[in-house]
């Protein structure tokens, strides 16, 4: 469960970059009232977090498909 929630959040902020890189437009920013806005750091912070939860997935052993 906790990686799927941290995937779905790395999504979000690799989706959010892309906005900042093609039309100069931060959504969190937008939604949360401004860059240094505490709700804006906050979903910063957890993307962040999140992104390094998910560095750990690239490291586990995967268990084979069962047909």
């Amino acid at each position: 469960m906790m990686d799927k929630i941290a995937l779905l959040l790395v999504i979000i902020g690799a989706i959010n970059w892309g906005l900042i890189g093609v039309f100069q437009f931060d959504l969190a920013a937008y939604l949360f009232g401004g860059q240094s806005a505490l709700f804006s750091r906050i979903f910063y912070t957890v993307a962040g977090a999140a992104g390094l939860w998910s560095i750990s997935l690239l490291f586990r052993d995967r268990e084979p498909v069962k047909e």
